[in-house]
This record gives C-alpha cells, sequence and structure tokens, in this order.
C-alpha cells in the first residue's frame, strides 16, 4: 500500500506540523507502511524496559517489523526536556528525532554515516524554519536565490 502512514497521538499534548509524509517517502521510500505513536512517560519507560532493558523513559524507539514496515514511538515529554541540550525548537527536534528513527528502521547504527544521514535529511526539511521560513511539502527543499531589490 503506497504512502502507508498512520500517526497516532496518545497523548493530551498538540502534535508538531512536521511533513511526515515526505519524510517517509524520502527516507524509507514510498511502498514503506510506518506507524509514528506519541506515547507518555509511563508507556515510554515501560516499552523502553521490555526491549532495552533500561528503566527510564526516552526520546524515541524505533521497531523495524518488516523490511517494509515499522513503528516509532515518540514520548512529547522526554523530548522537550532535552530541548536546551541539543539547541532547537520542540518542532524541529522532533522532528529530527523522527529523521534520527527512520534511518534506525532504514537499518542503519550509530556511527558516522547515520550522522551523515541525519544531518542531510534536517537540513533539507529543517534548516530553512530556523531561518524563518515554513517547509513547503510542494517545493524542493532548496533554497530560493536572493533577488537584489534596488
Amino acid at each position: 500500500m503506497e504512502n502507508s502512514l498512520s500517526i497516532l497521538n496518545q497523548t493530551k499534548g498538540k502534535l508538531p506540523n512536521l511533513p511526515f509524509v515526505l519524510l517517509k517517502n524520502d527516507i524509507l521510500g514510498e511502498k514503506y507502511s510506518l506507524s509514528i505513536a506519541f506515547i507518555g512517560e509511563k508507556k515510554s519507560k515501560e516499552i523502553n524496559f521490555k526491549y532495552r532493558g533500561k528503566n527510564n523513559p526516552t526520546n524515541i524507539l524505533s521497531f523495524p517489523l518488516s523490511k517494509t514496515e515499522g513503528e516509532i514511538l515518540i514520548c512529547p515529554n522526554v523530548v522537550k526536556t532535552q530541548l536546551k541540550l541539543w539547541n532547537k525548537n520542540y518542532r524541529d527536534f522532533t522532528g529530527f528525532l523522527v529523521i534520527h528513527g527512520m534511518l534506525h528502521l532504514k537499518g542503519m547504527e550509530h556511527g558516522a554515516i547515520m550522522e551523515k544521514a541525519e544531518k542531510k535529511y534536517d537540513q533539507k526539511y529543517f534548516y530553512r524554519n530556523r531561518r524563518g521560513n515554513n517547509h513547503d511539502e510542494n517545493s524542493s527543499g532548496r533554497i530560493p536565490k536572493r533577488t537584489n531589490k534596488s
């Protein structure tokens, strides 16, 4: 099934406006089936302990289910506590984490290759936003040339 993406908000908070479909199609491909769930700290801690043996909530967890299916779990409360550490706003940091999770689903491990890919997609989708421009889902992701005003 093409463009298969589901987003579930199990928190009371508002989700950031992100180009989820563009990111998924760009990183994982159009035929990849992805579920993204925003969960609370209690659930994050429970799942992190069950699957990773760590007894604390975490910002993101990625679960590849097959070569063409996966799930990403994000805990907004943990994300918000880490904003200053990463020097990003909530929207951009959540977007970065979605990229990070998708790269894990693609089979990447932490290291220089993954960091290079994270930087590439982060700049493509969020760099312009830090300059005060919103990402246009219909644009190519390129920065328009500056025009001279006489």
